[in-house]
């Protein structure tokens, strides 16, 4: 049998004549149930976080309690989350590298857990703001680690279903925040802000119970010449525990071999980033997708509609809440929809389809709330909440159901924690940098500063145009060398063929290199 030529996907064909379904099978069900709780949740934490933020400007005894704080005092409350997140940058790599991706989840739960009941005790402003930092600091560790052990993990059918509903449970602990915001609204006194603070520490306790139950990376124990305890994994979940099945013996030989190659000519440390153009091609990639996701107007409606509310009309609290539990509602119902469908189609394509109707959106609710602002009409104010709920399906498109899926395509196993650490660097960025200024803009510029929004976004569907790559169709091995030619993607397509033909002398032949002559 001649070898597979680059681009025929002999792990693609293989799984095309699997026509069972992931719930047909009890290991890989099993995997996919206790994956929920363990790693799906953990953006349900920045959600509840995002949402709780934006009911609480509407509770009384947290104004009350925080001498009625806005602009840029207002922002500071908000950003500080994301300016706890980008103190652990420089470890998150380093830690989920050293113990596995399932340790450090935990111990960025923990650090969360701790984070939360520190914000629900908190006695005045600084002990709040630190609270925050500190929880905003457990976050990074536990997402960077649950988008790589999704990919890393999960069966080749469903790898980018799972990394586009990991996004997708922001939705999750948002919906969860708004509604805890809208009970506690009737507390009349200080727990009505204490007790949705301490409640976001749930999903972080789901992952800590649950992480017994989940195995760890593959790759991460094959990069730790734990080969044999990789291969078991395989053929637990991907074969259901057939030893002779060829999918997961072609896997591991896949595996691998893109280690080795990659180990080959790597050096250590952050410069991985950028030590090869094809390295820095991703990094760029990987710095701008983190600015867009972040930096499209998102944070405007999920931190600060209570404010928006407020210009176009809308200040009654009970209402204002009850706006807040609907947008997160439609929201998560949006992002699910989205992580179904959006795996399914060309990323370059379904990206370039996103930014272009945020900017329609955007452009529309501008229009809206300059008329609104300037006649006092209540059509116009309605018009504005339209186009915020149309802003959920436009951005949930692209940037909420594919961004780690692309993350975790592009960037190769030794760098993968380093490129989304890197990638969560420039978001936590951007988001901390959008959660500070917007206040002050709405305050100060009113609907123009919506404009600086859509200026941005025309840049963002230049750039993706232009500069993204399509990854559609192919395993994490095949794009390991995405950048760098076809003679290494050759290489291992060569190797997978001998996988197939002779699948346990390919595991030996790795499991013992002194059988190699």
């Amino acid at each position: 049998m001649a070898p597979t030529a680059v681009g025929d996907g002999l792990i693609e064909k293989l799984i095309q004549g699997d026509n069972v379904r992931w719930w047909s099978k009890p290991n890989l069900r099993r995997l996919y149930l206790f994956l929920v709780p363990f790693c799906l949740f953990i953006e349900s934490t920045s959600g509840f976080d995002s949402s709780m933020m934006n009911g609480m400007q509407a509770l009384t005894y947290w104004k009350d309690y925080f001498n009625h704080p806005k602009g840029g005092q207002l922002g500071l409350l908000v950003a500080c989350y994301n300016l706890g997140a980008l103190t652990s940058i420089p470890f998150v790599s380093i830690l989920a590298d050293h113990v596995g991706r399932r340790w450090s989840i935990v111990f960025g739960s923990v650090i969360m857990v701790i984070g939360s009941i520190m914000q629900g005790l908190a006695v005045n402003l600084a002990m709040f703001v630190f609270a925050r930092i500190f929880l905003g600091h457990g976050i990074v560790y536990a997402i960077v680690s649950g988008a790589a052990l999704l990919g890393e993990l999960g069966h080749p059918k469903e790898r980018a279903f799972l990394g586009s509903m990991f996004n997708a449970f922001f939705g999750v602990g948002a919906l969860i925040g708004a509604g805890i915001v809208v009970q506690t609204l009737t507390i009349r006194n200080d727990w009505s802000w204490r007790l949705p603070s301490m409640l976001q520490a749930m999903p972080s306790l789901l992952q800590i119970i649950f992480a017994a139950t989940v195995p760890e990376s593959p790759r991460w124990l094959i990069s730790k010449d734990r080969g044999e305890e990789a291969l078991q994994i395989l053929i637990k979940y991907h074969a259901e525990g057939d030893a002779s099945n060829e999918l997961p013996h072609v896997e591991y030989a896949e595996i691998k071999r893109a280690l080795e190659m990659e180990n080959e000519s790597r050096r250590r440390g952050w410069i991985e980033l950028f030590q090869t153009p094809g390295m820095r091609r991703r990094s760029l990639l990987g710095m701008m997708l983190g600015l867009f996701t972040q930096f499209s107007g998102n944070n405007l409606i999920s931190q600060y509609l209570v404010p928006i509310l407020n210009k176009i009309g809308i200040s009654d609290s009970h209402t204002q809440v009850r706006y807040n539990i609907g947008k997160e509602a439609w929201g998560f119902i949006i992002g699910i929809m989205m992580a179904a469908i959006s795996p399914r189609f060309p990323r370059r394509k379904i990206y370039l389809l996103c930014a272009g109707s945020l900017l329609a959106v955007y452009t529309a609710w501008t229009i809206a709330q300059a008329r609104n602002r300037i006649t006092g009409t209540a059509a116009s104010g309605y018009a504005v909440l339209v186009f915020i709920f149309l802003y959920s399906p436009a951005y949930c498109l692209g940037y909420n159901a594919l961004t780690y899926v692309y993350m975790v395509e592009i960037f190769p196993y030794y760098v993968r924690t380093k490129g989304l650490s890197w990638f969560q660097f420039w978001g936590r960025s951007a988001g901390m940098f959008g959660s500070f200024v917007n206040p002050i803009g709405l305050e100060d510029a009113d609907w123009k500063y919506l404009l600086v929004y859509v200026c941005w976004l025309c840049f963002e569907v230049v750039f993706i145009y232009f500069m993204f790559p399509e990854t559609y169709g192919k395993t994490l091995e095949e794009l390991t060398f995405l950048f760098e030619g076809e003679e290494k993607q050759n290489e291992l397509a060569i190797t997978a063929q001998k996988a197939l033909e002779h699948p346990g002398a390919i595991t030996e032949i790795h499991e013992h290199p002194e059988k190699k002559a």
